[in-house]
């Protein structure tokens, strides 16, 4: 049970880790460095990466959530936890398979010195929800380690 324990509290961290590490560090950092266009480029080459991470580290969480919360108690603890995490990895999936794709078909908008309107306003559309979806997930990782450490205690 340890090992299980510890494979999913590695995999939430992970998960939890690149989100606050890809927000507050690396994305900002880029955009004050480089300049647009160049920040742009590198922020999309980044973006597989890190919903692969989301992919990866979320499914182990949620599986392993899942399995916690039919064999250990207390079950209401992990039950939240796993719907916090269920409803994390669906916009983690959401956000890199429908999201990412539409906005990377027209991202070039961003460097033409007199974009099209209407794109331009799809573009900054789309890229205001990736961020609204990227902050929900943030907070739904922080939900289901409440949920962890809720489960983990002696009470439960």
């Amino acid at each position: 049970m340890i090992l299980t324990l510890s494979i999913y509290l590695a995999a939430l961290g992970c998960w939890l880790g690149g989100i606050v590490f890809f927000s507050f560090f690396t994305a900002p950092a880029v955009f004050t460095r480089l300049p647009t266009a160049e920040a742009g480029q590198l922020i999309s080459a980044i973006f597989p990466r890190y919903y692969m991470l989301g992919y990866v580290a979320g499914t182990v969480s949620f599986i392993l959530a899942v399995y916690f919360t039919a064999v250990r108690g207390p079950r209401m603890w992990w039950g939240a936890t796993t719907v916090a995490l269920a409803i994390a990895l669906g916009i983690t999936f959401y956000a890199g398979t429908v999201i990412l794709p539409r906005a990377d078909a027209i991202r070039s908008v961003t460097e033409d010195p007199n974009p099209d309107a209407a794109r331009k306003a799809e573009f900054d559309r789309l890229h205001h929800m990736s961020v609204i979806l990227n902050g929900t997930v943030l907070l739904l990782n922080l939900a289901a380690i409440v949920g962890t450490s809720g489960a983990l205690t002696a009470r439960g």
